[in-house]
């Protein structure tokens, strides 16, 4: 903290002299300024619009009874009041006008605190801004997937087929687990209840339809959210805070091209696979709890799910994947892309690449049923 000292008079102090003049007296640095401000904020006023602040009696000062001086001018101003500041002494004069010149940027918050409505005001312009920010990213992401399709050498082959193997090989453990104990959970809960009505062959029913249709695709892209989504967030964020992507710029490569489209084309073919592969050992885990708990067996069950579980439940599972996909890449680029501060915005902007795309996906898959519903699908 920057500090002149000059010998003087104890204390700070602040008073209305005889002439309407508002006299600053004493030490203003940090430890004596505690008088000061009870004084100004029980202070009356001159009434009129020029008010003239004599600083001759300020013997020391240091960079807290600068911005003290300072605020109470700003307030004074702020009620329609002129303030003239003289009397100060060329080395007090050198601090207060330091932090003069950085009150606009220094304490823009702490002058007003907005209304209500100028923060609801600010809330939703800053959504709006938001919005079409995204936009403008979903459509520069639709013209560099058109421009590659037109030229397919522009594709990072390696780099698509490396975000294949991380995205899609390497979550093949987790996927299948995960949908295999859901597999399990369904058939122990629903067989609970069938057996008491004797309809145990039921079972095919609920386990094929729930997980090829709804529970398998939502619960793959839920996992790959968390676990791919948030990763594109904190490549793409942390190349931005290291400035490796002003320098992929300055070697004349589009950001799109290298980190967007590898990653989204990737997903989209991994995720439909995953999405087999999870309607595979969901299924196999029913089987297991109909056997086991409600007598039903393999032949049996696999009769009964080609007469039961219609085709069109396993495509409409299979066909809302891609869509996953799109968005879960989608919105993990975009947040990254988003990131401007940096280690903590890293981790924040991560975060929010993982909840949004969940709660889209949530979003797109009830639309979906709704519209399919309509359709008697």
């Amino acid at each position: 903290m920057k500090r002149i000292e000059q010998k003087g008079s104890e204390g700070a102090h602040l008073r209305i002299g005889e002439d309407q003049t508002l006299l600053c007296q004493g030490i203003w640095t940090l430890p004596h300024l505690a008088e000061v401000e009870r004084i100004v904020d029980k202070v009356v006023w001159p009434v009129g619009r020029q008010l003239t602040c004599d600083g001759a009696g300020i013997t020391v000062m240091d960079t807290a009874g600068a911005v003290l001086l300072r605020r109470t001018v700003t307030r004074l101003e702020q009620q329609g009041r002129r303030v003239l500041v003289q009397g100060l002494r060329t080395e007090v004069r050198e601090i207060f006008d330091m932090v003069t010149s950085n009150w606009p940027k220094a304490t823009p918050a702490a002058l007003t605190r907005p209304s209500s409505m100028a923060q609801l005001n600010q809330l939703v312009e800053d959504r709006i801004q938001h919005v079409v920010q995204a936009l403008a990213f979903l459509g520069e992401s639709a013209v560099a997937l058109v421009r590659s399709l037109k030229a397919p050498a522009r594709i990072r082959w390696r780099a698509l087929f490396r975000c294949l193997e991380l995205d899609g090989f390497n979550a093949l453990p987790i996927t299948g687990l995960l949908t295999f104990l859901i597999g399990v959970v369904i058939a122990y809960q629903g067989a609970e209840q069938l057996r008491k009505f004797g309809t145990n062959i039921f079972i095919v029913d609920l386990v094929g339809i729930s997980l090829l249709r709804e529970i398998a695709p939502l619960i793959v892209a839920i996992v790959i959210a968390g676990r791919s989504g948030s990763a594109y967030a904190a490549e793409i964020g942390t190349m931005k805070v290291t400035e490796e992507l002003d320098a992929v710029r300055a070697l004349g490569i589009w950001p799109m091209d290298l980190l967007v489209l590898p990653r989204t084309i990737a997903l989209v073919i991994a995720l439909p696979l995953l999405t087999v592969y999870a309607d595979v050992l969901g299924v196999f885990g029913g089987m297991l709890i109909a056997s086991g708990q409600l007598n039903v067996s393999f032949a049996e069950f696999v009769a009964r799910f080609e007469e039961a579980v219609a085709l069109r439940h396993f495509l409409i599972g299979i066909g809302k994947a891609p869509f996953f996909a799109m968005i879960i890449a989608l919105v993990g680029c975009y947040q990254g892309f988003q990131i401007r501060g940096g280690v903590e915005d890293v981790g924040r902007h991560t975060t929010i690449s993982v909840v949004q795309s969940i709660f889209l996906v949530i979003i797109f898959d009830a639309i979906c049923s709704i519209l399919l519903n309509w359709w008697a699908l």
